[in-house]
């Protein structure tokens, strides 16, 4: 077993230790993860690779508290979630996780502004202040600031992934986890998106990201790959793309006139 527990940084966000997840599916149990030990500090990009059934979303889905470990423990941010409550579980995502998923899963005919207020909705701490000037700083983070009232239509492939990222950053989570963020992007939008990333992770937020793509994990600090249920490489990226670099080196694309030429 390779043990992915190392000090990278000084505080841990995340703390696997031992992890497993098995689904009973009748006459077969399925073991999705087999003894994973992992260690996430706060201000690391962590990519997780692996091929089709290796493990790795099932592995992003227990951090993310979206599914159980089977056994094994994890601390998110310091707490134990094994002992939590389905609704204390809900609660943890809210509060402590932002998630930005390949298929944006915004709403549709709803404005950017409100589909980045929507976790606001569900936060019953109230510290946070008002949800429109929230989600309108959020927007601006993401240089979307001139969109806040566009519908989800009315914006390119990349425009909807920061519109999503937006709405990650908008309770300031803990940690935001990604799972295939470019999987549905052109080349030029993804290294877009993976400016976004790497500008919001050099400003110290914790992100884990999910991919396929060894061009997309080249932009994180550091690669975990899985394969059978189990981490079986773990290193940093000594020779880091500059996301940023690599887009001044593209062609400029006017992404008005790409919209009006597809008909948006």
């Amino acid at each position: 077993m390779v043990s992915s527990n190392r000090s990278w940084q000084m505080e841990p966000v995340i703390e696997i230790h031992d992890l497993t997840r098995v689904y009973d599916l009748g006459d077969v149990k399925v073991r999705a993860l087999r003894g994973v030990d992992l260690t996430v500090s706060r201000g690391e990009f962590l990519a997780i690779m692996g091929a089709s059934g290796s493990g790795k979303s099932t592995l992003l889905n227990v951090i993310g508290c979206l599914d159980r470990p089977t056994t094994g423990r994890y601390l998110l941010d310091g707490e134990e979630t094994s002992r939590l409550s389905r609704n204390q579980y809900a609660d943890v995502r809210n509060r402590k996780i932002g998630f930005i998923f390949q298929g944006y899963n915004l709403i549709a005919r709803t404005s950017a502004l409100e589909n980045v207020e929507l976790p606001l909705l569900y936060d019953r701490s109230g510290l946070h202040g008002p949800a429109g000037q929230l989600a309108s700083a959020a927007l601006d983070r993401v240089g979307l600031a001139d969109r806040v009232q566009h519908v989800p239509n009315q914006l390119s492939g990349g425009q909807q992934q920061r519109v999503a990222i937006a709405r990650a950053l908008v309770n300031e989570p803990a940690l935001v986890l990604a799972d295939e963020p470019t999987g549905n992007l052109d080349s030029r939008t993804s290294v877009e998106v993976m400016t976004v990333f790497q500008e919001l992770n050099h400003a110290g937020i914790t992100i884990v990201m999910v991919t396929h793509e060894p061009d997309i994990a080249r932009y994180a600090r550091r690669v975990v790959v899985m394969r059978d249920g189990r981490i079986t490489r773990d290193y940093p990226v000594e020779k880091r793309g500059s996301a940023a670099q690599d887009l001044a080196a593209l062609p400029v694309v006017d992404v008005e006139a790409r919209m009006e030429a597809i008909g948006q």
